[in-house]
């Protein structure tokens, strides 16, 4: 199964807020996931980055794959990511 660490989106019209999930490749955006494992609000300021960076580094681990938005996001909080 491929597995990437990605966006949901759970805010209300115009007012996004985004969970980072880690799901499978083939589920469509707010469909099923695996796991979450924090949330992120663009609006505030500055942004609000919550990561559970234990399990993050247990997904890097494993194989997951992050987009790239959630690569920027690990990065911010000092979780390296291989190949980006």
């Amino acid at each position: 199964m491929a597995v990437r660490i990605r966006l949901r989106r759970v805010g209300s019209k115009k007012n996004p807020i985004w969970r980072v999930v880690v799901a499978d490749k083939r589920s469509p955006r707010d469909g099923r996931t695996i796991e979450t494992i924090g949330h992120y609000n663009p609006q505030t300021e500055p942004s609000t980055i919550v990561l559970d960076t234990e399990r993050a580094k247990h997904w890097l681990d494993h194989g997951a794959q992050p987009t790239r938005t959630v690569a920027r996001l690990l990065r911010t909080k000092g979780i390296e990511v291989s190949g980006s």
